[in-house]
């Protein structure tokens, strides 16, 4: 079960939200994992900083994954993330933080995969 968490600096409407979901839901096959597990959480309205600078447009993403994180699959998602964030919210690139969680043990429905 991946799990994609993204706060944002800016204010995010109901439609941008949908759509955030729908191509966060595309881009999770970069990592090899299915989009019908996928859990999204989308966080507007953050004050982010970074080098003690609060960004007027910004981003903080975490994915997280059942198992390893390969680098070449991350360096792609990293590419993906950016781009959907730039043409959806006009957050630049240079504004956008991802950071990458595997991990051995995931719990559902009362036990782990």
């Amino acid at each position: 079960m991946p799990m994609i968490e993204a706060k944002v600096t800016v204010e995010l409407p109901a439609e941008k939200r949908d759509v955030l979901r729908a191509e966060f839901g595309k881009a999770i096959s970069l990592m090899g994992k299915p989009e019908s597990y996928l859990m999204v959480n989308l966080l507007d309205k953050q004050d982010l900083y970074f080098g003690g600078k609060k960004l007027d447009k910004g981003a903080y993403v975490e994915v997280k994954v059942l198992g390893g994180v390969d680098g070449g699959a991350s360096g792609k998602m990293t590419a993906r993330l950016c781009e959907i964030l730039q043409k959806e919210l006009g957050i630049p690139g240079n504004a956008v933080y991802v950071s990458y969680w595997g991990t051995a043990n995931w719990g559902w429905n009362g036990g782990n995969f």
